[in-house]
């Protein structure tokens, strides 16, 4: 069970009317091989965008062009109503103090105390240490690993290093967050408590993101569930609904294949769609 905080990190979404990510035409490749050709979606306020696709299908890469961290061959990428695909990377740095990022594995610090590793980023914006402390403390209230703040990644089971990578990503109070396969690698109970964390960002902060998984079943439990302040856990929608925020991407040979609703893709006549999800 997860239990809500005390406290929310609010998101400071500028115009609630506009989408937070665009792609607009994007295609890249390396080494003369295409990944992503001409992709285009959106991410919009509040809204969880499901990316899907097999292995080798561009997913993580269409994760690391929507926070800069590489430029497309061609296209445009809008985050916040800015173009980042041509933006410097000091104009980079700032902008993504409002994008937590949650990395294949965790990607933690083996070196640095789960404090220092979830205040990584508030120590390099030079935070004054009483807030640095007050908002790792929230955070890791946030995924009930307070208890942990002294302790090495090494110390940690697989699953309290991805929650600790989850408090790092929503340390800043981001306004996106982008998942990379957070449950990758854990065991189902373990996985089912990740998709809970991810439930609660998404149901009670209303944060976007976007969220690659290889897990149907992680995925169709985030589109089939929320999260109930009251009890403190994620439950069933009533009558078998679905969310209306939690939307879905499908790549499949660096092509989108599918942009839609829940219903919409365990519905589709696509055959590559219904083989993948068979």
């Amino acid at each position: 069970m997860v239990t809500a905080p005390q406290t929310a990190p609010p998101a400071t979404q500028d115009d609630p009317s506009q989408p937070v990510v665009v792609f607009d035409d994007v295609s890249i490749g390396f080494e003369g091989k295409p990944v992503l050709e001409n992709i285009s979606l959106t991410v919009s306020p509040g809204e969880t965008r499901i990316l899907l696709g097999p292995a080798g299908s561009g997913k993580s890469v269409l994760l690391k062009l929507a926070n800069g961290l590489i430029k497309p061959d061609s296209g445009t990428i809008t985050v916040f109503g800015e173009r980042i695909d041509n933006m410097p990377e000091e104009q980079l740095f700032q902008l993504r103090g409002r994008i937590g990022m949650v990395f294949q594995e965790g990607a933690l610090f083996d070196s640095l105390t789960v404090r220092d590793n979830v205040a990584y980023r508030l120590m390099e914006q030079k935070i004054p240490e009483a807030e640095v402390t007050q908002r790792v403390t929230e955070a890791l209230r946030f995924v009930e690993l307070e208890q942990t703040l002294e302790k090495f990644p090494s110390q940690l089971s697989g699953g309290m290093r991805r929650r600790v990578a989850i408090a790092r990503a929503i340390v800043n109070r981001p306004d996106l967050i982008l998942y990379d396969s957070p449950t990758g690698g854990l065991d189902p109970i373990t996985s089912t408590t990740i998709v809970e964390l991810v439930m609660k960002q998404r149901d009670v902060y209303r944060t976007s993101s976007l969220l690659v998984t290889h897990r149907l079943q992680d995925a169709f439990m985030l589109a089939t569930h929320t999260f109930d302040r009251e009890q403190n856990h994620m439950v069933p929608i009533p009558n078998e609904g679905l969310d209306s925020k939690t939307n879905f991407l499908v790549l499949h040979d660096g092509h989108l294949v599918f942009d839609g609703s829940t219903h919409d893709l365990v519905h589709s006549d696509d055959p590559f769609l219904k083989e993948y999800l068979s």
